[in-house]
């Protein structure tokens, strides 16, 4: 049968022409209303995230080297880009970019609360994020703690310094510097100064370690005559004060000028 004659054949025919050209047309409508004036963005707000502040980042600064990413109109603006633009600004751990209607963009900026020095030189933040900014601007209020470990021991060492801070609270002290070496064993430098050799997680734990020399040191405090310089906490029943002491690796040995050494035995 020749379809020409088929009539059913010839209205789908028909149909499909009209449902092409009808695309045709809503296309072409579309992108010349997306692509008008009245779509262009006219403005980009940067705001905080909600319950923070903009302490580090400069806006102006932010929009010099960001918005540079920001182009095409309120329905072409690329956001991923936008957003990847202002997350390579320092400072900024995360943005989000949402649009306005009908010629406005928002970005909310999240910043890194600075919490520490890492060994490597960069800075850590409060989630154990490791980032890249001006140290002198992290220390405006004071000196960072300083955190070093292997490659990829950020947080454990974030934890280890959370949990030293709590055991040394009775004695009013703190930790300013805490390391994990290659050979994962723990060390910690006190706000007065005092090392502690905490050793690895191995037999007696180190927490109960830690908490044994808090609760008896100030009772052989009294013994002697000038400050401790190193307390080693690597014995399994005492621990061992030391006035003048090198660090090697993860050993302590008597200094040249012949440092003093009490070993503290305790009774189970």
């Amino acid at each position: 049968m020749n379809p020409w004659h088929n009539v059913r054949f010839m209205h789908a025919g028909a149909n499909a022409l009209l449902a092409l050209s009808l695309a045709a047309v809503l296309g072409t409508a579309t992108w010349w209303l997306v692509h008008r004036p009245t779509f262009a963005l006219r403005s980009v707000a940067i705001e905080p995230y909600p319950g923070t502040q903009l302490r580090y980042v400069s806006t102006p600064s932010l929009r010099l080297s960001a918005l540079r990413r920001v182009s095409g109109s309120f329905f072409t603006v690329d956001l991923d880009a936008v957003r990847v633009g202002f997350e390579t600004v320092p400072w900024v751990r995360r943005a989000t970019v949402r649009r306005i209607w009908p010629d406005r963009l928002v970005v909310s900026i999240e910043e890194h609360r600075p919490f520490a020095l890492w060994g490597d030189g960069r800075l850590m933040n409060t989630y154990g994020e490791l980032f890249t900014a001006n140290l002198a601007e992290a220390e405006e209020e004071g000196a960072l703690p300083e955190l070093s470990g292997p490659a990829g021991s950020q947080l454990a060492v974030l934890s280890r310094y959370e949990e030293l801070t709590r055991w040394l609270a009775p004695m009013a002290r703190s930790p300013r510097t805490v390391a994990l070496s290659q050979r994962h064993a723990w060390s910690a430098r006190l706000d007065d100064g005092t090392l502690l050799l905490l050793g690895r997680e191995l037999g007696v734990p180190i927490e109960a370690r830690v908490n044994r020399w808090v609760k008896v040191y100030p009772r052989v405090l009294g013994r002697f005559d000038r400050p401790a310089e190193v307390i080693d906490l690597r014995y399994p029943n005492g621990f061992a004060v030391r006035s003048v002491a090198v660090t090697v690796g993860d050993k302590a040995k008597p200094g040249a000028a012949g440092g003093a050494a009490v070993a503290v035995g305790l009774r189970r």
